[in-house]
C-alpha cells in the first residue's frame, strides 16, 4: 500500500509508538500505515460490515461499534491518540463524541470536510448546495448529517475547554495553512484536553 499525502500529513500529527484509537477507521488502511510507519498499537472502531472484514484481512484490531452509542467501553486515557478522520460530520451526537474522544485519549486528531472552502462557497452562491469530491452527495442522499467550517469547529473546540495544539487545512494531499477556512476542502485538528 502507498500513503497518500493526506495520509502523510495526519501520520506527522501522530507520536511514534503512540496507542491509537481510530474512530470510524474504515477499511483500517490508515491504522495499519501508523503501525507500520510510526511503530503504533491499537484499534479501529467501525460499524460497517464491508469495512470490519478489511480490517480483519489488514490484520488490524477492530471492534464493531456504534459511535452514537459511546465509548462507555473504554477507560479514561485508554490511548495517547484518538482519531476522527472523517467521522464526525456523520454523528448525531457530534459534542458528545468529541468530549468522549478527549475522556479516552490525551490528544485526538480531528478532520472534516470543510464547508467553507471557497468552491462550495460558490455554489451555494450560484443557489446550489455543493458537490465535490470531498463533499461528493447530493444534497438529498448524503451520509453527513451535519456541515461545518474551519471557524466553526474551533469554536466547538474552545467551548469544550480543548487547546488546538495544531491547526492546518488540506487540499489534494497539500497542507495549507494561511487562510484554511477560505482555502481548504478538509479541516485538520490537532486536540488535547484544556
Amino acid at each position: 500500500m502507498s500513503a497518500t499525502p493526506t495520509m502523510q500529513a495526519l501520520a506527522q500529527l501522530v507520536p511514534q509508538g503512540a496507542r491509537v484509537l481510530d474512530l470510524g477507521c474504515g477499511d483500517g488502511s490508515f491504522l495499519q500505515y501508523l503501525q507500520r510507519e510510526r511503530g503504533c498499537t491499537g484499534y479501529g472502531v467501525e460499524i460497517d460490515d464491508a469495512n470490519v472484514l478489511a480490517c480483519v484481512q489488514r490484520g488490524i484490531n477492530v471492534l464493531q461499534l456504534n459511535l452514537d452509542d459511546g465509548l462507555a467501553i473504554f477507560e479514561d486515557n485508554s490511548f495517547d491518540m484518538v482519531l476522527q478522520i472523517n467521522t464526525l460530520q456523520h454523528l448525531r451526537n457530534t459534542e458528545t463524541m468529541l468530549r468522549e474522544t478527549a475522556r479516552v485519549g490525551r490528544m485526538s486528531v480531528v478532520s472534516f470536510p470543510n464547508f467553507a472552502h471557497w468552491p462550495n462557497r460558490f455554489s451555494v452562491l450560484r443557489g446550489r448546495m455543493p458537490v465535490t469530491r470531498h463533499l461528493p452527495y447530493q444534497w438529498y442522499d448524503t451520509p453527513n448529517i451535519r456541515v461545518g467550517t474551519f471557524k466553526d469547529f474551533e469554536v466547538l473546540a474552545h467551548k469544550n475547554r480543548l487547546h488546538v495544539v495544531d491547526a492546518f487545512g488540506l487540499r489534494e494531499g497539500q497542507v495549507i495553512r494561511s487562510w484554511p477556512n477560505l482555502r481548504a476542502s478538509t479541516a485538520v485538528f490537532c486536540l488535547e484536553r484544556g
